[in-house]
């Protein structure tokens, strides 16, 4: 394909753009349960999700209110990773802590 064909420019500029556009976002979700302990959840926001004590407890207080909250809005493979930790942490020590990511 020539440089001087028409619509080639066109063609190659929204290829261009495609490839810029960003990834899509997903909010990583805590549910609120009966089990959990509250100092599990603030460890959890602290250790995977780097939240600092005050930020944790926040989210940990608002989840536990509302049923669900947000710990933080990433691509969707570091959402995928973020939710398996969480879940693994949670098995590991005795707890149902539900974790789920949903696009933002």
């Amino acid at each position: 394909m020539s440089e001087h064909e028409p619509g080639y420019r066109e063609s190659l500029e929204s290829q261009l753009e495609e490839e810029l556009l960003e990834p899509p976002m997903f909010k990583v979700l805590l549910h609120n349960d009966d089990y959990t302990t509250m100092e599990f959840v603030v460890e959890i926001l602290e250790k995977v999700f780097h939240k600092s004590t005050v930020e944790a407890t926040e989210i940990m207080l608002h989840v536990h209110r509302n049923g669900v909250g947000v710990c933080g809005v990433y691509p969707e493979e570091i959402a995928e990773t973020k939710v398996e930790m969480v879940h693994h942490l949670a098995r590991k020590n005795g707890f149902p802590l539900k974790c789920t990511m949903e696009q933002a």
